[in-house]
């Protein structure tokens, strides 16, 4: 069962393409990880908040990451880092067309 990991911190910026820049090696880095099927990027420029939504094979490939992710963010400086696992279902999903 795929499991969704949903990430959220507060953030100053870069933003759009100059975040693409930045974060291209992050990115590369991040499609690696053990049992990662996909990720969002998310950003609110507005509210000074960036993120991401990834989808993980499988429960303890999520909250390894979440682990992981969590103390780089901290070890940057960045706090609070919110993190929340949800368990996809996934005959809802496919109705609505998500790329499980």
């Amino acid at each position: 069962m795929p499991y969704l990991l949903q990430v959220d911190f507060p953030y100053p910026g870069p933003w759009g393409d100059a975040m693409t820049g930045a974060m291209a090696g992050l990115a590369q880095s991040i499609a690696g990880e053990p049992g990662l099927l996909w990720k969002l990027w998310t950003e609110n420029e507005a509210a000074g908040e960036a993120g991401g939504i990834y989808l993980f094979s499988d429960r303890p490939s999520a909250e390894a990451y979440r682990d992981m992710h969590a103390r780089r963010l901290k070890g940057f400086g960045i706090a609070p880092v919110n993190a929340k696992i949800f368990a996809v279902n996934e005959a809802l999903s496919r109705i609505d067309r998500a790329p499980l």
